[in-house]
């Protein structure tokens, strides 16, 4: 049953077309656009896409528009209520997600230019990295108010912490609760204070050292994939995540996730862009949602705040 919402998903690769398969498997959007600058993918990919409809059951239209450099096609996204940028490139095995933010804040900034210009009142979920601060370049350069853009980075991060805690238990995933804040880098916050397993408290399941590696492991968890993979990265768990967030907004759930989003205040912070929960609507970030921390906890917040304000400023300037 569609919502009569159109969403565009900004980049063709497995990142984008992922997210566009799945937000078009959900069968609530009218329509999916999908868009890329390589010429004749993202129209391929759709048609694809939208074959698969008599197969999976779902009636939303796919559309695949290739754009170019000085912003040819963007007319196709016109009038999206959301856009997910995914756009820019990705890791390779080495590389910090700071490594990307000359190149990607170059595409970002396009991209920005015609969403504010194609689709103004659309709520923008970003994906490209380095996440928080290709957050922050979204909302400067489309002016868009602070609580319509958004980042996908805490529900990416708490699935890994997630399934991290359900394989070291040998638990069901459905049976594990975690939660990550902070930034999406080597800011992250875990928080194990607020990690459980069928009720019980993850520290009362396994020592303090063994909970740290699992903390260790969910801050490197997208290297740890690029590595593997050698020639890219995640895009499995990130499209699960941001597809999420898109019909959060879509059906206007007011779903608490954990996104990167405009901090004003909470947790003692302000003016920054830094991973908290957030109850999610039509309107984006309806407001954060403060949560019970330990000292150290928010400490390591206010840490990641600090780290990241710095180079969110810096940004406006690539």
């Amino acid at each position: 049953m569609g919502t009569g919402k159109k969403v565009t998903v900004v980049g063709a690769g497995f990142y984008g077309s992922t997210t566009a398969q799945r937000l078009a498997e959900y069968d609530i959007f009218d329509t999916v656009v999908l868009t890329d600058i390589i010429e004749g993918k993202p129209e391929g990919l759709a048609l694809d896409l939208n074959q698969s409809r008599a197969v999976e059951g779902f009636e939303t239209t796919v559309v695949g528009q290739s754009t170019g450099q000085q912003g040819e096609g963007y007319e196709a996204i016109e009038g999206s209520d959301i856009v997910v940028v995914t756009a820019g490139l990705p890791r390779k095995p080495g590389m910090s997600r700071m490594d990307l933010i000359e190149v990607n804040a170059k595409i970002v900034r396009q991209v920005s230019e015609n969403i504010a210009k194609y689709a103004p009142n659309a709520v923008v979920i970003v994906v490209s990295n380095p996440l928080d601060e290709m957050t922050a370049l979204t909302q400067q350069v489309t002016q868009f108010p602070k609580h319509r853009v958004m980042g996908q980075a805490g529900m990416l991060d708490t699935a890994r912490f997630t399934n991290n805690v359900a394989e070291a238990l040998a638990v069901p995933v459905s049976a594990v609760r975690t939660l990550t804040l902070g930034s999406h880098g080597d800011t992250m916050v875990p928080v194990p204070s607020r990690c459980t397993v069928n009720g019980t408290a993850l520290a009362d399941l396994l020592p303090a050292d063994k909970v740290d590696e699992l903390v260790t492991r969910t801050r490197n968890g997208g290297a740890e994939v690029v590595a593997l993979l050698k020639t890219g990265s995640a895009y499995y768990a990130p499209s699960a995540a941001a597809a999420k967030m898109a019909r959060a907004v879509a059906e206007d759930s007011g779903a608490v996730m954990p996104v990167c989003a405009w901090v004003d205040g909470e947790y003692g912070i302000s003016g920054v862009y830094l991973g908290v929960e957030a109850e999610l609507g039509a309107t984006g970030v309806r407001r954060v949602v403060e949560t019970a921390l330990t000292d150290a906890e928010r400490a390591a917040l206010g840490e990641a705040a600090e780290a990241v304000r710095a180079k969110q400023a810096d940004v406006a300037n690539l």
